[in-house]
């Protein structure tokens, strides 16, 4: 009996054992858990951070642009830059993408490309503190540029400072451009190809219609011309037979004379 009882106490100890290991495995789970949720949390809160603290310097930096946060829910970067001279005219737009992740993502380049053609930016920009590979401080990468954070802003005074300058250029060339290279660049460029090929488009219509009632038209006339000529036809049977019954008495009809029976029809 004692051997029994002592075996039933070790299998209730094992039980409880088991059971307490699965608590473990739980709550080591649920900390694992936690703890991810909290490291997202807290690169959310450092992403956010150094996106004010940049937001603020380049306000600080550049007074004269207008420097703007991205709406919550809207897609296309964090801040967009608009570019004045130092007269308050417009020279361009930078479009800025924050990323404060351990590891570098190339999908970063084509969504950020994406969201500058719908901004028509002139300029994209990420500043991340991981940088791709061989890159140490700032780089221009299928068309996006990239920056540690601490490069953000010298590479914004560089790509600003350019802006300005193309913008002053072209300024320039509109203001000597002669009548001849305005025609030129008007008969070079996409909006009179496009009237021309609207002219050819139409001519080709009407030229088209045309044929189409020539060939109605003549179906026309061959149909009127067998009918004059069945009239004609039978007016001077008619004709014959009351010339045969009546003789000389029937009156002569000079316009039933045989040139009317060769009606030539129309030209």
């Amino acid at each position: 009996m004692t051997e029994h009882r002592k075996h039933d106490d070790h299998t209730q100890l094992k039980a409880q054992v088991s059971q307490k290991d699965l608590q473990i495995t739980a709550m080591n789970r649920t900390i694992e858990e936690l703890k991810r949720k909290a490291d997202q949390g807290s690169q959310q809160i450092q992403g956010e951070a150094l996106e004010l603290e940049l937001e603020a310097l380049l306000k600080g930096k550049f007074p004269l642009d207008l420097i703007e946060p991205v709406g919550k829910g809207e897609s296309g970067g964090d801040i967009v830059q608009r570019v004045n001279g130092s007269l308050g005219q417009a020279a361009g737009l930078i479009l800025w993408e924050f990323k404060r992740t351990k590891n570098w993502s190339d999908g970063w380049l084509a969504k950020l490309r994406e969201d500058q053609r719908n901004a028509k930016a002139d300029v994209a920009l990420i500043i991340s503190q991981t940088l791709p590979k061989d890159v140490e401080t700032f780089a221009l990468i299928d068309g996006v540029w990239v920056a540690h954070p601490r490069c953000a802003v010298p590479v914004a005074v560089a790509l600003r400072q350019s802006l300005i300058e193309l913008a002053r250029v072209r300024g320039a060339q509109q203001g000597q451009q002669t009548k001849m290279e305005l025609v030129y660049q008007y008969l070079t460029g996409p909006r009179f190809r496009l009237r021309l090929e609207g002219i050819v488009e139409k001519f080709d219509e009407l030229k088209e219609d045309l044929d189409k009632e020539r060939k109605f038209m003549n179906r026309i006339w061959s149909k009127r011309e067998g009918q004059i000529q069945s009239v004609i036809k039978n007016t001077v049977g008619m004709y014959g037979d009351l010339q045969g019954i009546a003789g000389k008495a029937l009156p002569e009809i000079p316009s039933l004379d045989m040139p009317l029976l060769t009606y030539p029809g129309p030209d």
